[in-house]
């Protein structure tokens, strides 16, 4: 699946989820989008002699739903599309990056070169410094880790900004989290643009700098030398020496000795012609510790990048997905099920299994693990478990709101989960007892939703977002869109 049909396929998704009252797309236009969309990718699949594939199926849905969209929302329409404003700045910043590096020679003496020119020196240690973090940046795997995973509240201040008043609340809403998730999902596909638009910009900004000296050179005459307060000749014949023995080596160029430094001395009694030999020095040095490596490192970046836009990375073993995917004939989906200081009786095992149908489609199937006791270590009590095995599509550990989470038994539990899990974890939390109990009482509404609201903080604080469901009545909330999980790879 390529970046484009990723981005819809994407924006589809949370476009759902956010619809769970079907107040812009009803059942019917979800279904007529699957109908349409499975039929397309049979008859390609069928023209080409293979099977249809996952992919071609969710892209064509999603622009059947994006088209119906644009139809009955006509601010939608200028919106749907991702902002293309980095392919300006990836072409605007080398080329300004290019003019930068022309000029910079200017802003000093024009009939001079400074054998300790500071633009020159700061461009050559400024390159190599950089090429010293990228060797270090790897180890640093927490800090890698963190790319992209900013804090993108500004993000979403500037998309509610900007969204059309006219768009329905739950569509701009919609809207403002697939931005969020989004600026995550393409993390990597970003830093690998932004990094080739860098080292593209680097490398014509030393460019820019090499050519400046030699057009400057044609149209005056350098005088060579040097001056420092600090320095003397035998330094600065140390430090040029080791700058230009690169150069000097690849290129067969003239070197020079401590006298030659010395008769450069700005203040000799006559002045020193001479500065070709010293432009072609700093030129060669330019060209070879910035403009080919940048260059190198470009071409790498653009690979990645361009590899990546054309596979994107979306994980399509989410619920939302896999429910969507049955239709096309995969494998139904598995709900597991892991209950924590709950006894799950026969109309609440019923409940789950019609949730797991909602969430996964008709044929999805439960499974229900055996009740995790209150106070047991999760190391202990999940001894034979592994939430990565594949067995199941969705594996959510089941609380009931009825109980008062306590970070040292709920919050320990999920931390566990959290941290085991590569494909998240969804938390369900059953309020058909608590319903029971508090329900005919007055004020019995308010005490429900204080305690849903403390459950929700309480999640939120262990990374899992909590998902209420009705066991007794699995239909009270609608889950057409799938769960919020823990993590979304």
């Amino acid at each position: 699946m390529n970046e484009q049909a990723a981005r819809e396929v994407a924006m589809v998704r949370v476009i759902e989820m956010a619809d769970r009252k079907f107040e812009i797309l009803s059942e019917d236009d979800r279904r007529f989008a699957s109908r349409a969309a499975r039929e397309l990718a049979q008859w390609q699949a069928a023209h080409a002699g293979t099977e249809p594939k996952p992919d071609h199926f969710l892209a064509q849905r999603a622009g059947q739903i994006l088209n119906r969209l644009r139809e009955r929302f006509p601010g939608f329409a200028k919106l749907h599309q991702w902002p293309r404003r980095l392919g300006i700045l990836s072409m605007g910043l080398p080329v300004l990056a290019l003019l930068l590096g022309v000029v910079m020679h200017r802003i000093t003496d024009p009939h001079r070169v400074d054998l300790l020119s500071a633009p020159l020196l700061l461009i050559i240690g400024w390159n190599l410094l950089v090429y010293a973090g990228m060797l270090v940046w790897p180890l640093r795997s927490l800090t890698r880790a963190r790319n992209f995973k900013v804090d993108i509240s500004h993000l979403l201040r500037l998309g509610r900004a900007r969204l059309p008043r006219k768009l329905r609340q739950v569509l701009s809403g919609a809207l403002i989290t697939f931005v969020a998730e989004w600026t995550q999902l393409s993390g990597k596909l970003t830093a690998a643009r932004v990094g080739r638009t860098l080292h593209l910009a680097a490398a014509l900004f030393a460019l820019g700098a090499a050519l400046s000296l030699y057009a400057q050179g044609y149209l005056a005459q350098y005088v060579a030398g040097w001056e420092s307060t600090f320095l003397d000749a035998g330094q600065v014949h140390a430090l040029l020496a080791a700058l230009f023995k690169p150069a000097m080596l690849v290129f067969q160029l003239q070197g020079f000795s401590i006298a030659d430094i010395e008769s450069l001395r700005f203040g000799q009694p006559a002045p020193v012609v001479g500065g070709a030999r010293w432009v072609h020095l700093y030129a060669a040095t330019l060209v070879l510790l910035v403009v080919l490596p940048r260059t190198v490192l470009a071409g790498v970046a653009h690979f990645r990048a361009r590899k990546l836009s054309q596979n994107f990375p979306l994980d399509l073993n989410q619920p939302y997905f896999q429910k969507l995917l049955t239709s096309l004939g995969g494998t139904p989906g598995t709900l597991r099920v892991l209950p924590y200081s709950f006894s799950v009786d026969e109309a609440r095992d019923k409940g789950l299994n019609t949730l797991a149908g909602l969430l996964l489609g008709e044929q999805a199937r439960l499974m229900l693990r055996p009740r995790l006791d209150y106070g047991e270590e999760p190391q202990d009590a999940l001894r034979d478990f592994n939430p990565n095995d594949g067995n199941a599509t969705l594996t959510a550990v089941l609380f009931n709101l009825a109980a008062t989470p306590e970070n040292e038994n709920h919050g320990v539990l999920l931390d566990y989960l959290v941290h085991t899990s590569k494909r998240g974890i969804a938390v369900l939390i059953d309020e058909s007892s608590y319903l029971e109990r508090v329900g005919a009482q007055a004020g019995g509404r308010a005490r429900l939703a204080e305690r849903m609201a403390l459950w929700q903080q309480f999640c939120s604080f262990h990374k899992t977002p909590a998902n209420f469901v009705n066991l007794l009545n699995p239909g009270a909330y609608s889950h057409e869109a799938g769960l919020a999980l823990s993590a979304t790879v």
